[in-house]
């Protein structure tokens, strides 16, 4: 594609995407995925939505690529069960607690894409002697109604919309909750982008919850499987249900 992919203009130095453009990204990869899990004659779950797999034509219009990790899924099954596939900074915990998966395992990916669509940086930057992880930043400004331009990317020298900037982390935090069912539908999502529906304040997502407690242990941005699965199992067994509640949608 003739602009390449999204990560080469995200994290490397490719020409720097304007917040009207992130926006419009947005919203295309969501108008892609809706064909993908409810349009199409079976349901496709992409498994590996990352920046990475989304190429950019000459108007910057997004397209969905690689579908080597994709699944079929038939109009009378909602989940299926298969190995972990993806990438690590993009997995849905249910991807390693071995339980069947739906679409939804997409929404998550799509979710933690959407950080980095505001941040221009992986969701996790790391330091000499500290890390930062990005969605625990877009919920401290959330819930106290702080500066959310400052959440934007520097490059952008804070020229970005704060209304949508605002809708795009509220969404973004929606869609990574721990609970698969607390997770908007990809059709909701589209419909908020485009101003069709409103957002509310999302609960704070229990991963953010788990990495502010545990920010030495940020294997799961690494390529170690085996630390991945005790962060979400240390997660998954200790409740923390108060953290979810279900989507509207």
């Amino acid at each position: 594609m003739e602009s390449g992919s999204l990560d080469a203009h995200l994290f490397r130095e490719k020409q720097v995407l304007n917040w009207k453009t992130r926006y419009q990204i947005a919203l295309g990869i969501a108008r892609g995925l809706v064909y993908l899990h409810e349009k199409c004659r079976d349901c496709i779950i992409h498994c590996d939505i990352k920046p990475e797999n989304i190429l950019l034509d000459a108007d910057f219009s997004p397209k969905v690529a690689d579908f080597g990790l994709a699944k079929l899924v038939g109009r009378d099954f909602s989940r299926v069960l298969t190995t972990t596939r993806g990438s690590l900074g993009y997995l849905a915990p249910e991807w390693l607690s071995g339980v069947p998966v739906t679409a939804k395992a997409d929404v998550f990916s799509y979710g933690m894409m959407l950080f980095e669509l505001v941040y221009g940086n992986r969701n996790t930057k790391h330091c000499e002697d500290s890390s930062t992880f990005f969605p625990s930043l877009v919920v401290n400004v959330l819930m106290v109604g702080g500066d959310i331009l400052s959440l934007v990317d520097s490059r952008l020298n804070r020229e970005a919309s704060v209304e949508e900037v605002t809708k795009i982390c509220k969404v973004a935090c929606w869609c990574i909750q721990d609970d698969q069912n607390s997770r908007p539908a990809m059709s909701t999502v589209e419909r908020i982008l485009e101003g069709v529906l409103d957002v509310s304040m999302p609960p704070i997502p229990r991963i953010v919850t788990l990495f502010v407690e545990n920010m030495r242990d940020v294997a799961f941005f690494t390529n170690s499987p085996s630390n991945v699965s005790s962060l979400v199992q240390r997660n998954t067994s200790s409740g923390g249900d108060s953290l979810s509640k279900s989507s509207s949608s």
